[in-house]
This record gives C-alpha cells, structure tokens and sequence, in this order.
C-alpha cells in the first residue's frame, strides 16, 4: 500500500495533533507510532505536498544562524531556526508543516517580503534541537545568554534552581554567565568545566567524553574577575584570598535533580583558574540505561574474565587506569551484579559517585579525621564480606587492603597506573611486601575509554601513510580494516564521536605469574607470561575497535598509544 495516504490521513493527522500537542512528542514522533514509518520518510511525505524542501543538521551547518532577527532563546523556545546562506538569503526550518501560526511569526521575524521571501524548510524536530543544542553551547550562546541568563535561589540547604527559564531574571552580569555555563556545561553532558584566566578575561572549556572543548570567550579582567569571585561565594570560599589554592563545593538542581559540584581554585598569572567537576549521581543511569557490566560495553571475552574475578570468595581485584577513564564505574556494575543482598558489601569512597541501594557507602572525610586508612580500619569491624575501597593513595590503606585480601574478604579497589605491569612497581614504591601483595591479588584490570564514531555522520575513508606511522602501523598491518571517521554534526557537536565504550587490558595471576613478581624479575618476562597466560593489551583492543570502524586512529593514539 502507498505510504503517502496512510500518512496524510485526515483522521490520521487529526489524532496525531492533538496527542502532540498534549504529550509534548513532536507531530513526525505521533505519526511515526501511528504508521510505523521511518521519520525522515515521514518528514518527506510531509513536505511534499506543501511544495518544501526537507533539512537535516549537517546542511543547517552549512548556513549561519541568523541570531540578530531570531534570538537563540525565542529559536529553542519555539522549536525553529532562521539561518542565512553566503548570499544572505534567509531560510526557516520548522517540524509542523500544519503550524502556520509559526509560519506567519517565523515570516515577521525575518522581515520577508515579495522581493526577499523566506524560504521554508522541514526538518525532523530531533535535528533543530541538535543544531540549536550546539549553537548554544558555543560562545554566541554564551553572549545569548548574558543577556538572558539569571540567577537560581537558595532556600536553606536547597540547591540553586538551574533551568533556561530561570536564566532570566537577574541583572548581575557574573552571575547570568556563571549560571549560563553551568546550565550548557550540564546539557553537554560535561564532566568538567575550566575557567580559565587570560590577559583579556576568561576561556570557558567543558570536559566532554573525557576531551577539552572551548566552549566560548568572556570579554573583560573586570567580569572575569567578578566570575571567579561569584563561584567562591557559592563554593563558601574566601573571596579576598587570591595567592594561594582554595577548594569547596556546593549544589545546583537541574531538570528535577540535585547535582554536587566541586570547586578548585587555583592562582595564575593572569588572576585566578577554576575547575568545576561534575558529581551527577544519576548521569550514570540515564547514560547506560541500567548499571550492568555489559552496559559498559566490554566485549565478551573482558567481561567473562571480570565477572569471574568479581564472583570470587576472597581476595584482591585491582582496577587501575588515569582519571575519568570510568575505573569507578565499572565497580559499581560488578558491585551491583554480585549483590544478592546475603552478603553485607560495604565501600568507602571520596566521593559517592552514586548511591547503590542495598549497599553501605561511606564518605571520606579529611577535615574530619576520617581517611581511607581510617574507614578501612573501621569498616572491617563492621562484619563485611565484600568490601570496595575508592582508591589505594599511601601505604597505610594499601597494608590493610592486603590484609583484608588475605583474612577472607573480597576486596574491589582502584589504584592510579597507565597498565596491568605499572601497579607492581606503585605498590613496591609504597614498601609493600611483593609476596603479600601477590598472594592476595587474583587479578588487575586496566582500562581506557574509546570515543565512538557518531552513527549519524560516519563515513567511509582512507588514512595517510603519516597517520598510520603516527600510530606504529603500516599498510601491510591494515590491509583488512574499515576505516570509518564522522564528519561532524549536531548530533555529535561537530566533533565526529558521539558516546565512549570501555576497553580493557586484564592480567590473572597464576603461580608463574606470582613467581617472576616475588623474585622481581624484568617486567618483559612477566609481560611474556602474561601473554601466554591470555592477557592482550590495551593497544590490541583499540586496534580491534579501528579494524571494525568503530573508532578512529587518532583516538586510539590519544588513548593508548603509550598504554
């Protein structure tokens, strides 16, 4: 049967428009549960028939935003774009052909006339908010919003409101554009944000998918200064102290969730540097959906390898790996799998990441005498059977962890080492006794976090002799490989990846193993018997990722190349 029909079905349509219009979900999105179509091909089927061409975001990019006829704030408000080509023609990109109340608006913003008409164009609702979505995490929405952004309350211990319609109110331009940049960091999915001071004001960066991105210029010592000053107000720091590092914290909520951020302030030459790391307890869910190992995206041989070494009785799992390479998380989903809630688990963390039910999760807490060594101590009188420890810093902790390993429970923790062979060398440099530590080790699991080619502009291509000498590879090493990169689109912020996936590199004792480490032999014979025991590296796992195109060269170079 023809499509067509089915999809400009009066009665069709009729109900489509008003569960729309009741349910939030956009006219293609009602239609598409309607008539099982695809969207794009209901987007055509749309437009068709008004005689209107159809959009998608690359093209959007294509053009300039036309910001000084239709503000970013009316553009996401309304669910529509006005761009400009390099002939400074003007076109409207709207979802709802029906809508001609839009239409007529969208005609007056641009000043359409006879002799300079708009042109419309239709576009799946997903891909204007992709493109605005960028548009606003750039410095003209930074701009945008300095002069529409505004300050949240605080009612008592209660976190600063943060939403766009709350950005619009105060008139203290330090604190629309802190509020600004925590709400466009928080909507990038950041992790963290760096302000970072300039001869001539402040660079505003986001961490995303573990990478630095500018995010947008701020114009003026004076503000820049005023910036600084209005995150120690809300961070509880001294403002007037300006020489030597401060660190604090506080809360904002967002979408309905509160949202822990930590401070650090740091002198520089051109005034004062600030990180702002992002703790959001629920991020982890809404990223994978639900915490399980196969979310993480192992493949199948990793994650036979750490089940079995998280389902052990007793003994010592070290996870190791640099900061935000997901070490944490990936504890958690062990944790959250083994929990059969006959066991009594018990962690202590700095900070909690998230809140595991079922689970006892103790806080570190410096300033109040309660260290890792010290909640170690304690937690051990607690009647544990499984314990997590956040990370093994001195010897003291790394004593009682062995101990722990050794005395009959099962204890998941982390250390900082680039891979499996560092940990020996970190753990004889903090004077442990190398046969403890390998009779209560049964395995260490280093990983990276790969960035994904994004599946919406992903293509095909063919890497330069440099770029594969760049990464210790020939043509002969890759006569097999799909070599794919993204060209960049909204939907990835136009940096080509979009989502990261976990590799692994996992090391499981056995006696030859335990061996070479108590007689300190030369890391190459272990890293021989570890071959041979089944342990394939870092590199090894990307390379696979590159081979199948899932990720690109340059990213396993920035990842693993020296793993």
């Amino acid at each position: 049967m023809n499509a067509l029909p089915i999809v400009l079905d009066g009665a069709l349509l009729a109900r489509a428009r008003v569960q729309s219009r009741q349910s939030r979900r956009s006219l293609v999105e009602e239609l598409q549960g309607l008539s099982g179509l695809e969207p794009r091909e209901i987007v055509r089927l749309l437009a068709e028939p008004f005689g209107l061409a159809t959009m998608e975001t690359p093209e959007m990019f294509g053009q300039q935003p036309a910001f000084d006829l239709l503000p970013l704030a009316q553009a996401l408000a309304r669910h529509c774009v006005l761009l400009r080509d390099d002939d400074k023609n003007l076109t409207g990109v709207i979802a709802d052909p029906f809508d001609l109340d839009l239409q007529t608006w969208l005609q007056a913003q641009a000043g359409a006339t006879a002799a300079a008409p708009l042109h419309l164009r239709l576009a799946l609702q997903s891909d204007i908010q992709a493109y605005l979505g960028k548009q606003e995490e750039s410095a003209r929405a930074v701009d945008t919003l300095v002069g529409d952004s505004g300050e949240g309350r605080r009612d008592g211990k209660s976190a600063t409101v943060l939403s766009f319609a709350s950005v619009s109110e105060a008139a203290s331009p330090a604190v629309k554009l802190v509020n600004s940049t925590l709400y466009d960091a928080l909507k990038a999915g950041a992790s963290d944000i760096h302000l970072e001071s300039t001869a001539g004001g402040l660079a505003v960066k986001y961490r995303v998918d573990g990478v630095l991105d500018h995010a947008a210029s701020v114009g003026g010592i004076e503000l820049a200064e005023h910036i600084i000053s209005r995150l120690k107000v809300l961070a509880e720091l001294d403002i007037a102290e300006r020489r030597v590092p401060q660190d604090g914290s506080f809360r904002v909520e967002s979408a309905g969730r509160e949202i822990d951020l930590r401070v650090s302030i740091m002198p520089s030459i051109h005034g004062e540097d600030a990180v702002i790391r992002i703790l959001d307890k629920r991020a982890m869910i809404e990223a994978y959906g639900s915490l399980t190992l196969e979310a993480l995206g192992f493949d199948a041989p990793s994650l036979a390898t750490l089940r079995m070494l998280a389902q052990e009785a007793y003994g010592m799992l070290l996870v190791t790996g640099p900061t935000g390479s997901g070490k944490t998380t990936t504890l958690y989903a062990a944790l959250t799998e083994i929990h059969n809630g006959r066991e009594k688990i018990i962690t202590i963390e700095d900070p909690v990441e998230y809140q595991l039910p079922g689970i006892l999760q103790i806080p570190v807490n410096e300033k109040k005498g309660l260290s890792f060594a010290k909640g170690l101590r304690s937690i051990l009188r607690h009647d544990p059977d499984k314990i997590m420890v956040g990370e093994i810093r001195d010897r003291e902790t790394a004593e009682i962890a062995v101990q722990s390993a050794l005395t009959g429970h099962l204890v998941l923790t982390t250390v900082h080492a680039n891979n499996v062979f560092d940990v020996f060398g970190r753990f004889t440099h903090m004077g442990i006794d190398p046969y403890a530590f390998v009779s209560a080790l049964n395995g260490i699991w280093a990983q990276r976090l790969i960035r994904m080619n994004c599946p919406r502009c992903v293509v095909q291509y063919t890497p330069s002799d440099d770029e594969l000498a760049s990464a210790h590879l020939t043509r002969a090493d890759v006569h097999d490989y799909q070599f794919m990169h993204g060209l960049g689109c909204g939907d990835c912020r136009g940096t080509g990846y979009k989502g990261r996936r976990s590799i692994a590199e996992i090391l499981t004792l056995n006696d030859e193993i335990r061996e070479l480490i108590v007689d300190k032999q030369p890391i190459r014979r272990i890293k021989a018997a570890a071959a041979a025991n089944g342990t394939r590296s870092l590199r090894l796992a990307a390379l696979d990722l590159v081979k199948r195109g899932a990720t690109t060269i340059e990213e396993i170079r920035r990842v693993t190349l020296h793993a």
